[in-house]
């Protein structure tokens, strides 16, 4: 089975969605089958770098509220992690844009390495607070998971696997990707949004005894809204 997860480093339901898939994995009988990649997904392709903004003040900006709701809002969110086991620190987070994570990603894909590389980004946005855009954090995250540090460097500095990252996202616009996570199951079978574990496990026994059945992209969870990021949400 093969599951195609679309992702926003910065996406704070991307993160408690990878944590719930996993713990639903790990009671799947056939987990050993499974296969699961990640698709680069950019919320905002323009957000800046080094804008010395802090998450608070930009989301507050961006839904037109007070400083304290916006802040009312992460607390929630950081509860929600807290739950998946994930702690999520929202007064030192550093936004910022995810190009060259994602581009970083595809690199580690090519070494079999783009989960644990996927994973060390989001730990290092979401609790170490670091700046997932800066050259000399990557490379050092890169060197962590086992990559050649020298190769890592020359991939960001020199803009490769640019066009892999506008691939995955022009590829999820056209199965209907609106927001993320959002994970598609032997391109077939459609689960949009954080949904909770046992949904994850619903879903993957689903397809478990489907798998030789030939159909359309198919949201299998259309009558539950699951907890994702947009553009116009996170």
């Amino acid at each position: 089975m093969k599951i195609d997860v679309w992702s926003d480093i910065v996406c704070p339901f991307c993160y408690i969605g990878k944590r719930r898939l996993e713990g639903a994995l790990e009671r799947f009988e056939h987990k050993d089958e499974v296969e699961v990649a990640f698709k680069s997904f950019q919320l905002d392709a323009s957000a800046e770098k080094g804008s010395g903004k802090s998450m608070h003040d930009l989301l507050a900006a961006k839904y037109g509220m007070s400083y304290d709701q916006a802040k009312a809002m992460t607390d929630q969110m950081t509860d929600q992690a807290k739950d998946e086991g994930l702690d999520y620190y929202f007064d030192t987070m550093i936004p910022t844009n995810t190009e060259d994570a994602h581009r970083l990603s595809h690199y580690a894909n090519e070494q079999g390495k783009m989960d644990d590389m996927i994973e060390r980004v989001m730990y290092a946005f979401f609790t170490e607070s670091l700046d997932v855009s800066d050259h000399d954090t990557l490379v050092k995250l890169a060197e962590e998971v086992g990559l050649d540090k020298e190769e890592a460097r020359a991939v960001l500095s020199e803009g490769k696997y640019r066009d892999q990252v506008l691939q995955d996202q022009q590829e999820g616009t056209q199965i209907g990707v609106q927001g993320v996570p959002f994970f598609v199951f032997n391109q077939k079978y459609a689960v949009s949004g954080a949904q909770p574990t046992d949904a994850f496990l619903e879903v993957l026994e689903k397809v478990r005894k489907e798998e030789q059945e030939e159909a359309p992209v198919k949201v299998l969870n259309d009558d539950a809204v699951g907890q994702s990021c947009s553009d116009d949400s996170c």
